[in-house]
Order: structure tokens, then C-alpha cells, then sequence
């Protein structure tokens, strides 16, 4: 059967083809028509060739994933995979010959190439596991362990937990499930949004994928074969959020020149106190319109150097499990397209690995799961809080953790990143704000429907104001502070678009953070290490202010700061400005685009950081947004057609396409996109030979 290309009403493309490997192609094929910027994007990232058509701001981005080693540990994954699973291996291949193929057709469809003068290359096997290493290298925020390490150089180990990811600010994703017993039909839902940068084109892909052995509607990853994140078969349907797993390590390594000569022999001591050889060579990254950087290859025992090098003060190398045991997780992949049961989903993310999530699963025999998936290492506590010293023993992977297993209580379970069915597996989690907010609207209902999951997806309501407020509540004001405390007493802690009181908060909050920020005591972290540009985000003082206000308002002390008095500054502050707008004048989107081109007006957005509309922004830098829901969806497990789903712009990557930006009004409204399987709903496009 030659494969055929299907859409429906909102460019969603609907593939059907006779064999597992003649539906891959064709994915892989219909993307790179549908995507060919954004896969080329994604493949030269995680090469570390970039910079050649991005310019001088992709260096530092190519440097590390050069240093990581990215590419090579996707080669060398791919190549433990075929000799396990010929079977998966050979299905990735026919994705990328169809990537291969669709390429120069979807290059003549985007103007980005023209624009930057990059022409459409080639796939390699490989490529698939390279763009997922390179979407999720930093997922799992190993970056904060160099925070933590400045945190305790400059006010000492107690102060760790202040500035911990149990406070506002943090990203994940929001999931619920809702059992038989919950709903309307008497089979379960499953529904949530995840939480990443958004991007133009967006980071997911709706898409749906039927052959002989399965039938399956999803969100795909581009680039990536398969459906591996939210799925529905039509008797089993799972989701995901991350799990906040540790998973990643940082070991400082001391290196030297075994013959003293550059050029020579780099050697690293080891646990052991052997000093043994680390592999090492120097690669160049071209630089568009600029001169080109050598980039300087270490690999020790632990793992690759990311920081540092021959020479340098400090050096620190990351181990991470896929290039430890050259095992990605992608012999996952085929088996939950031919998921039939919940048993099949469970089975499946046996093999996962990274990076590490937290899975919920229904199907239509009344099943449920609620599970971790992924490669966590047995290792000592220090190892996942701090960069350890890699010449000290106790400090190597001795196994692997267990998999966690969660209760569905009273019929519910919930997922949003925060301290729950992972907590064994992790260090910092998102607060519960989020968590208990779903979980109170649900509770508040007895039956549920698949149509009702829209209004949870955009609650507005910011559990963690409390903090703030409940601070300002105890202050003697006068005048125009005491006017707008009163003000912000009254509020309904809503973060609307159109509320000029929301908008009125969050101003009082910047203030606030911005001032905690400049205090002496604080202030000692403003000036980051001199580590590479791409982990500087986890290090700048500002948004770890913002992120930890929770915190740092509510802990009995704080290095004698008088927060009362930065409270009552900071909405005198504001009461003395002029009258602002709204929330939504100022909290806008910002997607990231690999290519500045076309101008958009982009729009006001509610939520904000622990909403379960979580919109997140940076109090105390800016208001505007570029984190959010990637993605919604709705699973009903009782009448898949019933099943709802939405991205934030659209299923076509290219600008000015008809179904570029075509869902947008829908996913700022928080309507959905109905999902339809009746292929004589559908508009045939064509064939695929």
C-alpha cells in the first residue's frame, strides 16, 4: 500500500500507510515538507554547526554541544540500537529517508533558507536521537548545581534551600487523570498541557499514524518518529510531565599535560589517584559572518568536559545515562504505537530513559498507571546536589533506582512537577500550587466530561500571591500605599489578561525581587563565575530572586534583611507611579525564533508563573512570556473523536502559510481543536511513493 497523505480542517496531517516503516517514511517525509527549517534548525543544533548560518549568538550554544558531545553520543546510541533492536533501527531509518526526501520540497516552501543562506542537508540514521539529545540536554537543569556551588561559597550551605525550585518561577507541565468512577461516560480522561519555550514553529506536532498494526493520534516531537510523549490508540491513551528527576552529574576534574606540552597527552586523575589518559582533540565551529572558534574536545572516565579544559582554573566534566550506557530510550518507541492496554503503555516505558517523566496512562478495560519512566543513577547524595570532586571515591554510579509507582486517589490523580510519585528520584520540584489548584477544581465536580477540561487548562488563580500578600497585609500604610495595599487585599488573586489589579501586583512584585536583589546580602551572587554563556540563566541573581520570593518572604530570617521595610518600599514605589494598564498590557508573548523575520504582534496572554495557566515570566526582569503550554489535549477514553487537542500557533512551520498561525485565537481562548479519525471527514493531499 502506497502511503497516503490526509489533513483535516487545520492543515493536521493524518498519515496512512501499509507497514510500520512505510508510515515512518512518510512521517518522516510529510514533517520535513510541513517543518524543513525547523528540522535543520534542530540538526545542526545538536552538531554544533549552527553558528555557521546563525552567527556569532549560536557560538556558545555550539561550543557546548561540541564539548558535550552530542552528536557523537546519538551516533553511538544509534548504533547500540541497531544491534539490539534491528527492528526499531531500521523503522528510524525509513523516517529519515523520508525526511530526506520532503527536504528540498520544504525548503522551497520556507524562506528562512533563502534568508539565511543555508541549503537543506542530509540525515543521518542518527539524527532523530540527536535532536532529542539536543531538545533535553538541559531538561533536567543541571546548570543549578553550579548555582548551588555559588551559593555556598558566598553565604554558606544553609543557604541552598532558599533559592530551591520549591518557589514560583519554576516550568513544567500541568496532567490530571480522572478514572471512570469521575466521569460522565464511566471511562476515564486524561488531559493537561506540557509547559516548554515557545517556539515559532512550536516544539510539538499534532499528527496521526495508522498502518495495519496500529491506529494512533498524538502529539509528536519534530524530527523524531513516532508519538512518544501523548497518545491515543483508541483503547489506550497516556501523557506525560517531567518528573523532576536528578539524573544528570557535574565532577570537577583536575587535569594536566602528561609530557607538559600543549598538544600532548591530556591526563585526569581519577578516584584511584591514578592519573590516567582522557581523550581528547579540537574541532572548529564556522561562524557566519565572523571568524571561526576552535572548540577544544576532553573526555574523562566521568564523562565530557563542558567547562574548563587543559589549562583552565576549573574544569568540570557532565555525565549524563545515554552516554554512559549508549541507550537513549528509543526501543520505547514502537512498542506504545502498538499499545492496546495499559499493561502494553507500562511495558514500554520500561525501556525509557531520558529524559526522566512522569507517566499517566488509561485504557478502555477500566486500566490506570501512574509511574516514573527512566534512567535514574544509584549514586552518593552529594552527586545530586553539588559538582563533586572526580578524584575522591564515593562518588561513582553504583546501579540504577526503581521505578516509582503512584496511587489514583478518589478516582484522580495529578501531575505538575511537583514533590509526589518522584520525590525519591529528585532534589528541587516545582511548588504545589499548580497541583493543588487542579486538584481542588476537580474535587469541586462529581462527574466529568471530556469537554470540561478546557476551563481547568486556563485557571488564572496564583496560589503563591499569598506570600506577598499575606505580608503586606501586616504592614501600617499611609495615603496612596495604604490605598493600593487595600487594593491588592481585595483582589481575587486572578491573573487575567484585562485585570488592571493583577497588572498592579505584579509590579509590586518586581519591585520587591529587584530590591532583594540589590540588598548587600544578596547581592554578593550578582556577579556570575566565569562559566560559559549557556548555563548563565541558571546563574543570574534576578530570576533566581523571582523564582525562590516564596522563599525568601516567608523564611523566619534572612541575613537581616528587613523585608517588611523592601515591601512597604516597593509599594510606595508603585503607589507613587501613575495609574498602569492591565496585566495582559505588558505579559505578552515572546516565542523564540532561530531566524528574526517577520514581525508579529503577539499577544496578551493570562496566567503566570504557578498559574495552572502557568504563562511563566521573570518578576523583577520582565513581564513578557516565553515559557508556556507547548500543547493541550484532552484524551477521552470513552469515544476517541471526542478527544480534544491545540498548539500554540499552528501544524505548518512556514510563515504566512495558511495553517501557520490558524490556531492561535483557539489556544489563547482555550478552545481546542476537535480530533477527527473518520477519514471521510478528511481531505485526501496525496501520495507518497
Amino acid at each position: 500500500m502506497t502511503a497516503e497523505i490526509y489533513r483535516d480542517t487545520w492543515g493536521i496531517p493524518h498519515l496512512r500507510a501499509g507497514s510500520a516503516n512505510g508510515l515512518a517514511r512518510a512521517q518522516g517525509r510529510i514533517t520535513a515538507v510541513d517543518r524543513a527549517w525547523q528540522l535543520e534548525v534542530e540538526r545542526h543544533r545538536f552538531q554544533g554547526t549552527s553558528a555557521a548560518f546563525l552567527g556569532a549568538e549560536a557560538v556558545g550554544w555550539d561550543r557546548f554541544a561540541r564539548q558535550a558531545r552530542l552528536g557523537d553520543t546519538a551516533r553511538r546510541c544509534f548504533e547500540t540500537l541497531a544491534e539490539r533492536d534491528p527492528e526499531t533501527a531500521a523503522w528510524i531509518v525509513a523516517y529519515v529517508d523520508g525526511v530526506n526526501d520532503g527536504l528540498a520540497e520544504g525548503a522551497a516552501r520556507a524562506p528562512e533558507f533563502a534568508a539565511s543562506g543555508l541549503a537543506p542537508g542530509r540525515w543521518e540514521p542518527w539524527s532523530p536521537l540527536g535532536v532529542w539529545l539536543g531538545t533535553h540536554i538541559l531538561f533536567a537543569g543541571f546548570p543549578a548545581k553550579l548555582w548551588r556551588e555559588e551559593v555556598v561559597r558566598r553565604l554558606g550551605a544553609d543557604a541552598v534551600g532558599l533559592f530551591a525550585m520549591d518557589g514560583p518561577g519554576t516550568a513544567g507541565s500541568n496532567g490530571w487523570l480522572v478514572s471512570g468512577e469521575r466521569t460522565a461516560t464511566g471511562q476515564a480522561v486524561i488531559a493537561g498541557d506540557p509547559h516548554r519555550f515557545i517556539e515559532d514553529p512550536g516544539v510539538y506536532q499534532q499528527i496521526r499514524l495508522s498502518c495495519p498494526e496500529f491506529d494512533v493520534v498524538g502529539i509528536a516531537v519534530p524530527g523524531v518518529p513516532g508519538i512518544a510523549h501523548f497518545a491515543h490508540t483508541g483503547t489506550v491513551a497516556w501523557a506525560i510531565t517531567n518528573a523532576m528527576a536528578d539524573y544528570q552529574d557535574l565532577y570537577r576534574e583536575r587535569l594536566r599535560l602528561a609530557d607538559g606540552r600543549d598538544g600532548g597527552v591530556v591526563e585526569a586523575l581519577d578516584p584511584d589517584g591514578v592519573w590516567r589518559a582522557a581523550a581528547r582533540h579540537m574541532e572548529r565551529v564556522e561562524v557566519a559572518g565572523g571568524e571561526s572558534v576552535e572548540v577544544e574536545v576532553i573526555e574523562t572516565a566521568r564523562g565530557p568536559v563542558v567547562i574548563g579544559g587543559v589549562g583552565a582554573e576549573e574544569s568540570i566534566s557532565l555525565r549524563c545515562p545515554p552516554r554512559v550506557t549508549g541507550d537513549l530510550g528509543f526501543g520505547a518507541l514502537l512498542p506504545l504505537l502498538r499499545a492496546r492496554r495499559v499493561a502494553d503503555v507500562d511495558r514500554a516505558f520500561d525501556a525509557w530513559a531520558e529524559p526522566v517523566n512522569v507517566v499517566q496512562a488509561a485504557d478502555t478495560e477500566g486500566g490506570l498507571l501512574h509511574r516514573v519512566a527512566g534512567r535514574v543513577p544509584v549514586r552518593h547524595a552529594a552527586n545530586r546536589t553539588r559538582v563533586v570532586p572526580a578524584w575522591e571515591a564515593g562518588h561513582e554510579w553504583t546501579g540504577w533506582h526503581a521505578t516509582p509507582y503512584g496511587p489514583v486517589e478518589d478516582g484522580v490523580a495529578v501531575m505538575a512537577n511537583q514533590r509526589g510519585v518522584a520525590a525519591p528520584l529528585g532534589v528541587e520540584f516545582s511548588p504545589p500550587h499548580r497541583a493543588a489548584r487542579i486538584r481542588q477544581l476537580l474535587d469541586a465536580g462529581d462527574t466529568w466530561s471530556a469537554g470540561d477540561m478546557p476551563a481547568i487548562h486556563m485557571d488564572t488563580h496564583l496560589g503563591s500571591a499569598a506570600a506577598l500578600l499575606d505580608r503586606l497585609a501586616a504592614l501600617e500604610l499611609s495615603g496612596p500605599a495604604a490605598e493600593l495595599r487595600d487594593r491588592l487585599l481585595r483582589w481575587n488573586r486572578h491573573m487575567d489578561a484585562d485585570s488592571a489589579t493583577a497588572a498592579v501586583f505584579a509590579e509590586v512584585r518586581g519591585a520587591v525581587v529587584r530590591r532583594l536583589a540589590a540588598h548587600p546580602a544578596l547581592a554578593v551572587l550578582a556577579e556570575p563565575p566565569a562559566h560559559p554563556a549557556v548555563f548563565l540563566p541558571w546563574l543570574a541573581l534576578t530570576p533566581r530572586v523571582a523564582f525562590a520570593l516564596e522563599n525568601l518572604l516567608t523564611e523566619r530570617e534572612l541575613y537581616g534583611i528587613d523585608r517588611d521595610a523592601v515591601v512597604r518600599a516597593s509599594v510606595e514605589e508603585v503607589a507613587a507611579r501613575p495609574a498602569s494598564g492591565t496585566w495582559g498590557d505588558t505579559h505578552r508573548l515572546a516565542p523564540w525564533r532561530a531566524l528574526t523575520g517577520t514581525a508579529y504582534d503577539e499577544p496578551a496572554l493570562s496566567g503566570d508563573n504557578d498559574c495552572v495557566l502557568s504563562t511563566s515570566s521573570v518578576p523583577g526582569l520582565t513581564d513578557l512570556s516565553a515559557r508556556g503550554p507547548a500543547a493541550r489535549y484532552v484524551w477521552d477514553l470513552a469515544d476517541r473523536d471526542n478527544s480534544l487537542w491545540v498548539v500554540p500557533f499552528g501544524a505548518d512551520g512556514v510563515p504566512g502559510a495558511a495553517h501557520h498561525r490558524d490556531q492561535l485565537p483557539l489556544w489563547l481562548a482555550g478552545d481546542l481543536v476537535p480530533v477527527t479519525t473518520d477519514w471521510n471527514a478528511l481531505t485526501k493531499e496525496s501520495h507518497d511513493d
